[in-house]
């Protein structure tokens, strides 16, 4: 058998403390505070250039919990929260997939990471603020991300940027590579992924593609797989132990189709398989057995008692025979002694007809008091034969109340025999979870979302797909520069599978290179930080309240790791529904205006161009197009 045995891990959480603000992060000048706002874990801490701020101070999950039915309950975010099972939590996220569209659960988030940060000013936070947000942010969502950070906080100035894009950023200056960079950004999150064009140092938005396949569908499809295999153990097969497996036990094959081959024979089989062992209770089973025994034990000791209840019985009956018997033979005998009168008066009593009738009757009540005698000098101590009599029914005080009403008449011997015989279930290899060919099955839904339902393109053939919409030469340089980031592209063997792809969808003898993030997971945050360091607040990149006051909360300040900022037409209604046509110059004759029921008014609006995100517009999988006109119906 396989040796690969491992348990669950169930890491529970621990409340964050409240830190105290360093003295470095507001001398000489306030420092930014560094957010890195994702769909799974969000991670804040300080852009101070000291060891001890270097790593987030805060890490947890992107959720806020509350108690179900009770409304005025205290909501828990992140890391209050002990364990994200129990039903009787009403979990929420400000995420729409990748998306920010409940600001209430953001505007939590928000005070969480402040009030743990040491911010103690009341109404205010006096520190500029890195935020990151999806690529090709729709223009409404940084619109409300502005005004919370400018009208409820008061933060004097905001920059946005796109994580993958800061982990891009980050990796290239530690491999010291010339910007401005050009490269080709694929990024695995928690809902959905992107690939992401960088030409020049520039996000080339109009080409940016999603794909809604993240962690939580692989997630969600493992679940599935072991609920399917294991129906007996679903309690235990929750999210929280399937994102592990996935995390721990799983791995992206270099092909799929030939791995899934090796896994049909038994010796492959028995070395990749792993075991995992579910929590169970060992003295629960072991009080199982010892009740068994119990029980058995009780059955012997009713059936002992039973036996002497029903001797007992019998030769009471006995006795009573006998006394019968002996009347009779008085009877018979006054019949030998010549006294037929008092003879037939005791034959009336007997309710007898003759002589030959009492003879009849005396000898059979004879021959069953011997048969009798004889079973009781035959029958052993474990015998059952006569335990089992009970033709007449127990007194009170007989010992029938002492009994058990689930007593039954099975045998005893036979039952010790089968217990015997039976196989002693091994309750630890019961709790276990084979997890085989669900170690790469689950992450498979990246490369092929239709095992899974979804009728879109997968990973890599996103790739081509958006490589092909440039030049020749435009492609050597995206390729030559292939850089895989986020939280779920940490499977062992993902770069070999994305590298073997890569052969295939280009030319022949074609150059390329594939890289891995050095924190596939963490290093948007410490992007974001290096970022920080080297543009301080005040530069291109941050939007100060001015900025925001003057050309609106969608206003992007661009730079290296950001969206691109251009203007789009909105429309915007330019005239109200009650001044679209004068009393004066109404047709109408006012008798003919009725006086009840709907009215329809239609109202006629313009376009007015506003400069927005051009990102905002660029994503296949984002509507954003707003109608020229709209038809209201007033009641």
């Amino acid at each position: 058998m396989s040796t690969n045995i491992f348990t669950f891990q169930d890491y529970k959480s621990t409340p964050d403390p409240v830190y105290e603000v360093s003295a470095e992060c507001f001398q000489p000048s306030p420092v930014p505070i560094i957010i890195d706002n994702g769909s799974f874990q969000t991670r804040a801490g300080w852009a101070c250039d000291t060891d001890e701020l270097s790593a987030p101070r805060l890490q947890f999950k992107s959720v806020a919990a509350r108690s179900r039915g009770a409304a005025r309950s205290e909501t828990q975010i992140g890391n209050d929260i002990p364990n994200l099972e129990p039903l009787r939590w009403l979990l929420k996220s400000q995420f729409d997939r990748n998306v920010v569209v409940n600001f209430e659960m953001q505007e939590l988030m928000f005070d969480y990471v402040f009030m743990h940060l040491g911010l103690t000013t009341e109404g205010r936070v006096e520190y500029p603020v890195v935020v990151t947000e999806a690529p090709c942010n729709p223009l409404h969502c940084r619109q409300m991300m502005s005004e919370l950070l400018f009208e409820c906080y008061g933060v004097p100035q905001v920059s946005y940027g796109i994580d993958s894009l800061y982990s891009f950023y980050l990796n290239n200056r530690q491999r010291s590579v010339d910007s401005p960079h050009t490269g080709l950004v694929i990024s695995s999150g928690y809902h959905c992924s992107h690939v992401l064009p960088v030409i020049n140092g520039s996000l080339d938005a109009v080409n940016c593609k999603r794909l809604n396949v993240g962690g939580s569908q692989a997630a969600s499809y493992l679940q599935r797989l072991l609920q399917l295999k294991y129906p007996g153990q679903q309690p235990a097969l929750t999210l929280s132990r399937m994102e592990e497996l996935l995390h721990q036990h799983s791995y992206i094959a270099s092909d799929y189709q030939q791995v899934l081959e090796k896994w049909r024979s038994p010796e492959f089989y028995e070395q990749e398989v792993h075991r995992i062992q579910l929590p169970f209770s060992a003295k629960l089973a072991g009080a199982a057995v010892v009740g068994a025994e119990e029980r058995q034990e009780r059955r012997a000791n009713q059936l002992r008692r039973l036996q002497e209840i029903n001797a007992r019985r019998r030769e009471e009956k006995n006795q009573q025979d006998q006394e019968r018997l002996d009347n009779l033979l008085a009877v018979q005998e006054l019949l030998e002694d010549g006294l037929v009168d008092q003879f037939q008066r005791r034959l009336i009593e007997l309710n007898m007809d003759s002589a030959e009738e009492l003879q009849s009757y005396i000898h059979k009540l004879g021959v069953l008091l011997e048969l009798s005698r004889q079973r009781t000098l035959q029958e052993g101590p474990d015998s059952r034969a006569e335990a089992l009599d009970l033709d007449q029914p127990m007194e009170e005080g007989d010992g029938a109340a002492d009994t058990d009403a689930d007593f039954r008449e099975e045998n005893t011997e036979v039952e010790r025999l089968v217990n015997v015989s039976q196989p002693v279930l091994k309750l630890a290899e019961y709790h276990q979870l084979y997890v085989g060919t669900e170690r790469l099955r689950a992450p498979e839904v990246m490369f092929q979302p239709s095992m899974i339902g979804e009728d879109q393109m997968g990973l890599m053939e996103t790739v081509q797909f958006v490589l092909d919409r440039y030049t020749p030469e435009l492609q050597m340089a995206l390729v030559e520069n292939v850089f895989l980031t986020g939280g779920n592209l940490m499977y062992p063997g993902l770069q070999d599978r994305v590298e073997s792809e890569m052969l295939a969808i280009r030319p022949f003898q074609s150059y390329y290179k594939v890289r891995l993030a050095s924190r596939p997971a963490q290093d948007a945050w410490y992007g974001a930080r290096e970022w920080a360091l080297q543009h301080p607040p005040g530069g291109p990149g941050w939007v100060s309240r001015q900025d925001y006051e003057e050309k609106g909360g969608e206003y992007l300040s661009e730079h290296c790791a950001s969206n691109i900022f251009i203007p789009m037409p909105i429309s915007r209604p330019t005239q109200r529904a009650n001044e679209a046509t004068p009393a004066s110059e109404s047709t109408l004759p006012t008798e003919s205006v009725p006086t009840t029921g709907p009215v329809a008014v239609t109202i006629e609006t313009t376009p007015v161009t506003t400069p927005v995100s051009g990102a905002s517009a660029s994503l296949s999988d984002t509507n954003m197009a707003s109608p020229s006109t709209q038809n209201t119906e007033l009641s």
